[in-house]
């Protein structure tokens, strides 16, 4: 039986309204997940509590047999440098750094080294000297995922990581999030809009009038 990287029991939060209650999750190693659901239904606050960065109101997570919001900073920060990956619609790169200094910040803080596979799977081997201001918005998103699994992450958080691309770049990327997660045992939950994208998973959540329902 693969072994579950995250879980989630009894988690509930809101702000000035409850946005969900008493969500139970599991994710397994070599296993993708997708949540869909309208704007403001809180799927990006709960991506934000499974990846260490909100205490939910009540309940707990389990990240790599750690439960998260019981660990000291330090101990949080490392999970966060070593352990998981965050990739969002917005790519935050350092645009006045060349591609290939972007990814080598990942591989330095986290001890790994670059994967030249991955950069030619991203189809962006042949970009990495270029400044980030010379690239389009998709060869720059792709820089960002290849930052993000240059680290080799355990769990990967996405959050509408395909949002701003087109369907055949948006294709690509899935193949090698989903690609990553096979071959490293690591684990992937989306937040996504797109339905198609979502379709790729192993399973698909919807987050609708405060509860987490997984689809049939």
């Amino acid at each position: 039986m693969s072994q579950a990287l995250l879980e989630a029991g009894g988690v509930s939060h809101g702000f000035e309204y409850t946005l969900f209650e008493d969500i139970e999750f599991v994710l397994k190693a070599s296993e993708s997940a997708a949540i869909v659901g309208r704007s403001g239904s809180g799927k990006s606050t709960l991506l934000h509590i499974f990846s260490t960065f909100l205490k939910p109101d009540t309940g707990s997570v389990k990240l790599l047999d750690k439960e998260l919001y019981t660990l000291k900073e330090e101990e949080l920060e490392r999970l966060r440098r070593y352990e998981i990956g965050i990739i969002f619609q917005f790519h935050y790169l350092f645009k006045g750094m060349s591609a290939m200094e972007n990814v080598n910040v990942a591989t330095m803080l986290s001890g790994e080294e670059i994967d030249t596979d991955l950069l030619e799977k991203l189809e962006i081997k042949a970009l990495m000297e270029h400044k980030i201001g010379d690239l389009s918005g998709g060869q720059q998103q792709r820089v960002s995922i290849a930052r993000v699994l240059s680290k080799k992450p355990r769990v990967i958080f996405a959050d509408e990581p395909t949002g701003n691309l087109d369907k055949e770049t948006a294709t690509l990327v899935m193949d090698v999030l989903l690609s990553y997660v096979k071959e490293n045992s690591a684990a992937l939950l989306l937040v996504t809009h797109d339905h198609e994208m979502a379709a790729r998973c192993d399973r698909i959540y919807t987050l609708e009038e405060k509860v987490l329902r997984e689809k049939g």
